[in-house]
């Protein structure tokens, strides 16, 4: 009855599971026209381009767990590997400083993203959309182009591996396990749960709302920041559209969607998201095997999309009235 109890609250589940099928059915596609799904360079592939993506959506998921959500990802991601790689300058003692420097800028950022949110009482679609302006404007009247350099000792971190696994897959794992830790052994991390839940049931409990959201925006800007510094490591230098090419404001969210947390806030977790996360990197790499249209692409992958939130919705649905049954079949027991 336990486990029953469970499964509506861990859609996780379910897209690890689909994680598997989608892997299995690539495999079996790819070996039919011939070729080799799990050649060593196509899983790095794969690993690969997770890291970036699974950084940001880390960050994300916490943000939408409390409620809301960031739209400004995309454009602080450019930001920061542009700062990283002009501050450091090619010198590796300046390493530390270009680090410091963006995980300053990344959690300035998101702490006006969540001020403007709780007090100004602004919409964070909105709030996080008009910020994500203002990073652009920046972006575009100083940079035409890529700036700065990074040194040779710091793109390591883009391209070396640990064993078979690459060092940014083990940053990336190392980032979700900590935001997990956090969600579920810190009482900060609970009230992510309670404001994503209702911000007006939380308040009344003791729950400090604003300082919570606050708290969310910072750590899923500086994930943001994060990524841009792995981005600089792997271009060797800053690039003002690395974020926006890459759609990582909308990937982010998609990949938090598909892993099972709601948009609305309070349900979900972080090991959905990675399992996301990993899922639209397998499907990218199998349209790329199969040199699929970019129309075609994006519209599989809606389909995907609204098919995981439609099954997921479907499952809430029906835990809710078994829920409700009890409860009446309760009351007149009683």
């Amino acid at each position: 009855m336990r486990t029953r109890r469970r499964l509506p609250r861990g859609p996780a589940t379910g897209t690890w599971i689909a994680l598997a099928l989608v892997v299995a059915l690539a495999a079996v596609i790819v070996t039919a026209r011939g070729g080799d799904y799990f050649t060593q360079a196509n899983v790095l592939n794969m690993l690969y381009r997770s890291s970036a993506l699974g950084i940001v959506a880390v960050g994300q998921t916490i943000a939408i767990l409390s409620g809301s959500l960031d739209l400004s990802v995309a454009y602080l991601i450019g930001l920061t590997s542009l700062i990283a790689a002009e501050v450091m300058g090619g010198d590796p003692a300046m390493i530390v400083p270009g680090v410091l420097a963006v995980l300053a800028a990344s959690a300035l950022v998101g702490l006006v993203n969540g001020l403007v949110i709780t007090k100004l009482q602004v919409n964070a679609f909105i709030a996080t959309l008009g910020v994500g302006l203002v990073l652009k404007g920046i972006l575009e009247s100083r940079y035409e182009g890529p700036a700065g350099a990074v040194p040779v000792v710091f793109q390591h971190l883009g391209y070396d591996r640990i064993g078979p696994v690459p060092i940014s897959m083990l940053l990336m794992l190392g980032i979700a396990g900590a935001a997990a830790l956090f969600l579920h052994r810190t009482r900060t991390g609970h009230h992510v749960y309670a404001v994503g839940g209702s911000v007006e049931v939380a308040r009344l409990s003791g729950v400090p709302t604003a300082r919570t959201t606050v708290v969310a925006h910072v750590i899923c800007s500086v994930c943001a920041g994060l990524a841009g510094l792995y981005l600089a490591s792997r271009l060797g230098a800053g690039a003002p559209y690395v974020g926006t090419d890459g759609g990582y404001d909308l990937e982010s969210i998609a990949a938090v969607v598909l892993g099972g947390t709601v948009l609305a806030g309070g349900r979900g977790g972080v090991s959905g998201t990675v399992a996301g996360v990993l899922l639209l990197a397998v499907l990218d790499n199998l349209f790329d095997q199969l040199v699929l249209d970019a129309f075609f692409k994006d519209v599989v992958r809606g389909a995907v999309i609204i098919l995981a939130v439609a099954v997921y919705a479907r499952q809430q649905l029906r835990a809710r009235k078994e829920t409700a049954r009890r409860a009446i079949g309760t009351g007149g027991a009683g």
